[in-house]
C-alpha cells in the first residue's frame, strides 16, 4: 500500500584536495577555502547553518543537507558561491562530492557515486565573519560526524515481482514482493531508507480512497520501512500472501510475507539504498519525497552548484562492483 497521512521531514560545487597515496586513505577537503572574514557591521544580518542528517550511523546513501536560517536566491550567485565555499566536507576514505542547492534554504552534498563503506564524514561550516551580502555576514556553526556501514542495497525487479539484498556486492536473499497495481504503482529509480516503525496503522483515506472504494483498507502492518515521506514502505503484507512473487497488488508499497520482512527490517537501517527496476511507476523525485538525490546524474547534480567542476570530481573512477552503482 502507498501513502500513509504525509509527514513533514523532510549545495555551489566544491574543490578537492589530492586523494591519499595509495594505501593511506585521508580525508578530501569538500569545498576551497573560505573567502576572508571580516568585521561584521552593526546592523546586519547573520547567516548560520545546520547540518543534517544528524550524528550516527548511517548506510552508503546518505546524503548530507545543509539547512540556511536565511534564503540565498538563485538569482545571487556570488552570495551562493560564498556560502557553498564556507561549507567544508571531508570524507575518510576520500570519496569526492559536490553540494547542489535543493531551494534558497537548503543544500545536499553527495559523492558521484555513493560514500564508501565504513567511512567516517565530517560536515561543518566555516563562515564566520564571511561577507555573503552588503546586509548578511556568516555566522558560527555546528558540525556534524556522520559514519556508514556495510554497503547495503535492495533491489526490486518489478517485472519479476522479487526483491535481491545485497551486502557489500554480494547477494544475501532474494524476497517474493508485490508492489503497486494499477493506479498506485510504485515509484521507480533509486529511494534511501528514512526511517523504521515496528508497527503502523495504514488506513485509504490518508492517500484520498473512500472509505466505501474498493481499494479502501485500514490496517494494522508489521516490520515497515520507509522510503518516503508521502508513505511508501517496505512492509509485510500476510493479506497478499497469495500475490508474492506473481502479481503486484498493492496500493504502492513493497509487500512480502512476515518472516521477510521481520529479516529486512533487522538489515535494513537509515541510509540504506532501495532502487526499483523494471516498472511502469514514475521516478522517484530528486528531493521534497524523501532522499531521491541518486535519481540524478553526476552532471545533473554538478549543474545544481554555483561553483565550476572541479576536475578531481570528474575523474572519479567508477565503483568497483557496477551492479552497486546508481542506475539513471
Amino acid at each position: 500500500m502507498d501513502r500513509t497521512a504525509a509527514t513533514s521531514g523532510v549545495p555551489v560545487r566544491s574543490g578537492l584536495v589530492s586523494p591519499a597515496a595509495a594505501g593511506a586513505p585521508r580525508a578530501e577537503t569538500a569545498s576551497r577555502p573560505r573567502l576572508g572574514a571580516v568585521a561584521r557591521p552593526a546592523g546586519a544580518g547573520v547567516l548560520s547553518v545546520r547540518f543534517g542528517p544528524g550524528p550516527g550511523a548511517f548506510g552508503v546513501g546518505q546524503p548530507l543537507t545543509a539547512h540556511l536560517n536565511h534564503p540565498v536566491p538563485q538569482g545571487d550567485q556570488q552570495a551562493r558561491v560564498a556560502v557553498e565555499r564556507g561549507l567544508l566536507v571531508t570524507s575518510v576514505p576520500h570519496a569526492g562530492g559536490s553540494w547542489h542547492w535543493v531551494d534558497a534554504r537548503t543544500l545536499h552534498f553527495r559523492p558521484p557515486s555513493f560514500w564508501p563503506a565504513h567511512a567516517v564524514i565530517t560536515a561543518r561550516g566555516a563562515l564566520d565573519g564571511v561577507k555573503i551580502t552588503d546586509g548578511l555576514y556568516g555566522g558560527g556553526s555546528g558540525a556534524l560526524r556522520i559514519t556508514t556501514g556495510d554497503r547495503v542495497e535492495a533491489v526490486t525487479d518489478v517485472a519479476r515481482f522479487s526483491m535481491t539484498v545485497y551486502r557489500n556486492g554480494q547477494a544475501i536473499r532474494t524476497i517474493p514482493v508485490t508492489t503497486g497495481k494499477e493506479g498506485y504503482r510504485t515509484r521507480t529509480g533509486v529511494k534511501v531508507v528514512l526511517e523504521k516503525q515496528p508497527a503502523i496503522r495504514m488506513k485509504g483515506e490518508s492517500i484520498g480512497i473512500p472509505k466505501d472504494s474498493p481499494d479502501a483498507y485500514d490496517l494494522d502492518v508489521r516490520h515497515s520501512v520507509r522510503v518516503t515521506w508521502s508513505g511508501e514502505y517496505l512492509h509485510a503484507a500476510p493479506w497478499s500472501a497469495d500475490a508474492h512473487g506473481r502479481q503486484n497488488v498493492s496500493h504502492g508499497c513493497t509487500g512480502m510475507s512476515s518472516d521477510h520482512a521481520a529479516w529486512l527490517y533487522r538489515t535494513l537501517a537509515p541510509g540504506d539504498v532501495i532502487r526499483v527496476l523494471n516498472g511502469p511507476g514514475s521516478k522517484m523525485d530528486a528531493f521534497g519525497n524523501g532522499y531521491g538525490d541518486w535519481n540524478l546524474s553526476w552532471p545533473q547534480w554538478q549543474a545544481g552548484s554555483a561553483l565550476p567542476p572541479s576536475p578531481a570530481t570528474e575523474h572519479t573512477p567508477a565503483p568497483a562492483a557496477p551492479r552497486m552503482a546508481p542506475l539513471f
